[in-house]
């Protein structure tokens, strides 16, 4: 049993003995390793760097289909206030209701 304690003992200091030569570079090592688990992985890292572009290019893209939209509304608004412009009205009049004219065809979408 002794002999078997003695043995563990200089297993474990050979142990310490490799870990306090070689201090510096493990600690380098693993400085090194998380700077790079953070540059790449994280909140600020490369990945969300590039999700965060692809979610600004959506809202952007979003963001110029409303403004069209909202430009569409705002020109039949303008047909309908002030002076009425009655081929405007005849138009609307045409695609709520179906109707034409004796000889006209009419496609409905």
């Amino acid at each position: 049993m002794e002999t078997l304690q003695k043995w563990l003992k200089f297993k474990y200091m050979r142990f310490i003995e490799i870990i306090n030569k070689k201090k510096y570079t493990l600690i380098s090592i693993f400085l090194f390793l998380y700077v790079i688990i953070n540059l790449f992985d994280g909140e600020r890292g490369l990945v969300s760097y590039y999700e965060k572009q692809k979610i600004l290019d959506q809202f952007l893209h979003e963001k110029e289909s409303l403004i069209f939209q909202l430009n569409s509304v705002e020109k039949e608004n303008s047909l309908l206030t002030g002076s009425i412009d009655l081929d405007y009205l005849e138009t609307l009049y045409r695609k709520k209701f179906m109707v034409g004219k004796t000889n006209e065809k009419i496609y409905i979408k």
